[in-house]
């Protein structure tokens, strides 16, 4: 599909989507939990469908409302066929983890863009707790043989990913002698981890670790049954706020100011860049106005760059991005996709393996590869309400996290064309 986008007047109200990271989690640790637990809110999007999907191939019960999912957990059966991940690497890798406490064999496939994406660390981490578990390669289906968790010592580096930490986390209270994880290399995403342990911490589970998160200890402990509530996405609320800085007014609710989402830092960043940010109770309003240039280490929110690279391409000034180098293992290499459409719009950018400067100026139309990447696909939309003459190939690719997405830039007077191709 198509997304032909004309320069638009924007305005309006809207409310943020739930939170894809927090709905996951949730499932996961109801999952784990022997009866049933309620999910409030939680979010329905092509990633959150691969986890209900999977979880319901190993014999989790889950009854789906509008805005409610009742879970039937702590019950696993074995497989009888592959377990298909689809492009969710939270649900890949939480469920290798997971697939250990699940009696028999467990083969977990994923569709070829995450297949590209690294996992044999995890693998390894959970070799030293006593699963029988293999990677194959990529092609090829990870192979866990579960039933039994020792328990012990375990170490992994921290700088690939944040999932692998959070998979070891739901899955080591019921290792016979309880885990202890240390990281190699320092933790990279760290809010990621903060709001697993919250979310374990919702369901009885408590976790101990350093202040550097480094080294975490976890005792032998029973997940009780929860009844949790989905806080709104800052990741994809994100678009919607920099939409308002870009081109009109626009308030979003259903948003935590106080939240551990590493991403609620676009508010700062916005604030940074000289943007009028009015910060209520459970909304942000963000208002058009003349943008500079920033400097900014996204280490801990790197799901932000496409955000902050469109709105670095409007700034007056030369802008830098750090702490980006894992963004080129996502859905797409994100830094050299970025720097692909921003040239193509007539914007000046620069890229080396950790970093992205780029020179702001008037943009042009263009047609823009999104490299079937979610991330990219809504980040140059927003320019297409500044520049006009846009068209986004693969546009449904924001189904992954927001299927709303283009809906929503409608409602706020986005002036776009969905053609299938």
């Amino acid at each position: 599909m198509k997304a032909s986008i004309s320069k638009s007047e924007i305005g309006g109200q809207v409310a943020a989507p739930s939170s894809k990271s927090y709905t996951i989690r949730a499932l996961m640790c109801a999952a784990l939990a022997r009866g049933e637990s309620e999910i409030i809110a939680p979010l329905t999007s092509d990633d959150t469908e691969a986890s209900l999907d999977v979880l319901s191939r190993v014999g989790i019960s889950i009854d789906q409302y509008r805005d409610q999912w009742l879970v039937k957990g702590g019950s696993f059966t074995e497989p009888v066929s592959e377990l298909f991940c689809r492009e969710s690497g939270a649900t890949l890798r939480f469920m290798a983890a997971i697939s250990s406490l699940i009696p028999g064999e467990c083969r977990l496939t994923s569709a070829p863009s995450l297949a590209e994406r690294p996992i044999e660390p995890l693998i390894q981490a959970l070799k030293q707790l006593g699963v029988d578990c293999r990677y194959q390669g990529k092609e090829k289906p990870v192979i866990v043989n579960g039933g039994r968790l020792t328990g012990g010592t375990t170490e992994l580096p921290g700088n690939i990913s944040s999932q692998y930490v959070s998979a070891l986390l739901f899955i080591s209270p019921f290792a016979d002698e309880g885990v202890r994880i240390r990281l190699t290399t320092p933790l990279e995403s760290q809010p990621y981890v903060t709001m697993t342990m919250e979310c374990l911490r919702n369901f009885g589970i408590n976790i101990k670790s350093d202040r550097a998160f480094r080294e975490f200890e976890i005792e032998k402990q029973t997940y009780r049954t929860g009844k949790y509530t989905v806080e709104g996405d800052w990741s994809s609320a994100s678009y919607l706020l920099a939409l308002g800085a870009l081109s009109g007014e626009v308030k979003v609710e259903n948003l935590n100011t106080q939240s551990l989402q590493g991403d609620s830092i676009i508010i700062k960043l916005l604030k940074d860049m000289g943007s009028s940010v009015k910060i209520g109770k459970n909304s942000v309003t963000v208002k058009k106005s003349g943008l500079k240039a920033i400097r900014a280490d996204l280490t801990e929110s790197t799901d932000l760059l496409p955000t902050m690279a469109v709105l670095a391409a409007a700034a007056e000034g030369t802008s830098e991005f750090t702490g980006i180098e894992r963004t080129r293992i996502k859905e797409s290499d994100r830094v050299s996709a970025l720097r692909e459409g921003l040239e193509a719009m007539g914007i000046k950018a620069t890229e080396d393996s950790n970093r992205l400067i780029i020179t702001g100026s008037p943009v042009r139309g263009a047609e823009i590869n999104s490299h079937n990447d979610h991330r990219i696909a809504m980040a140059f939309s927003l320019l297409g309400t500044v520049a006009g003459d846009i068209v986004i190939n693969e546009a449904e690719c924001v189904a992954k996290t927001y299927p709303e997405f283009w809906d929503t830039l409608k409602s706020l007077g986005g002036r776009i064309d969905l053609n299938d191709e």
